[in-house]
């Protein structure tokens, strides 16, 4: 959800203000996605690398994802949607983890949309936790697949992403479910995150709609 610093820079606004637009459209992306028929949406929100950034502007997210759940996740549990964290709470603010698993928690059993929030997440960082797992459990080295590394992931049980969507014009995968992604499309677009309202969601969907995905092969699969 890349663009908010610039949207508000654009505007002659603190960058915390462009954090709180962006989140006041991720309510409009999601409804988007329960009309559109999409199961599974999974949102970066703050990287592994994003500790680097300035602490106010950190303590600033941080409450922003408080005021998220404290807002918005009586409506987002009545519409059917499950939340799920990917990534590791244990740098979290202990309330913003005990709300992150309460939120969890209480939606697990809702099945109408699936949004994974990617916090405190790197997709490096998922891998290297997967395999420490799996040498944990004593599970010899020729009994390692791909689909027994996919079992030791976040994002275990759910199908990996058929489009990757990248906003205010950037081109980098920056971390971005690197296990996951191998063979996701990309669509990368110059709109900033606050502006990528329900018709740029179209526009992508469209997009997607016309590639064809081969996954190596020489036949296009749908």
């Amino acid at each position: 959800m890349d663009g908010n610093g610039r949207w508000a820079k654009a505007r002659g606004l603190p960058r915390q203000a462009g954090h709180e637009a962006g989140t006041e459209n991720l309510r409009r992306v999601i409804r988007a996605c329960v009309e559109f028929g999409i199961k599974v949406l999974t949102i970066y929100a703050f990287s592994t690398e994003n500790w680097g950034r300035p602490h106010w502007e950190i303590n600033a997210l941080m409450h922003i994802l408080e005021n998220v759940i404290d807002k918005e996740l009586d409506e987002l549990d009545r519409e059917g949607v499950q939340l799920r964290h990917l990534g590791e709470p244990d740098r979290l603010p202990r309330r913003l983890q005990e709300k992150v698993r309460q939120a969890v928690e209480r939606t697990r059993h809702n099945e109408r949309l699936i949004v994974n929030v990617a916090f405190n997440y790197g997709g490096r960082d998922e891998i290297v936790r997967a395999i420490r797992r799996i040498i944990a459990d004593g599970i010899p080295a020729e009994q390692i697949t791909e689909e027994l590394v996919e079992r030791y992931l976040y994002t275990a049980g759910l199908p990996d992403p058929d489009l990757i969507i990248r906003t205010s014009g950037e081109l980098r995968v920056s971390n971005f479910l690197i296990w996951q992604g191998a063979y996701a499309e990309y669509y990368s677009t110059p709109t900033y995150w606050p502006d990528f309202d329900k018709e740029e969601l179209r526009k992508a969907l469209i997009h997607y709609g016309q590639r064809e995905r081969r996954f190596g092969t020489l036949v296009a699969q749908s």
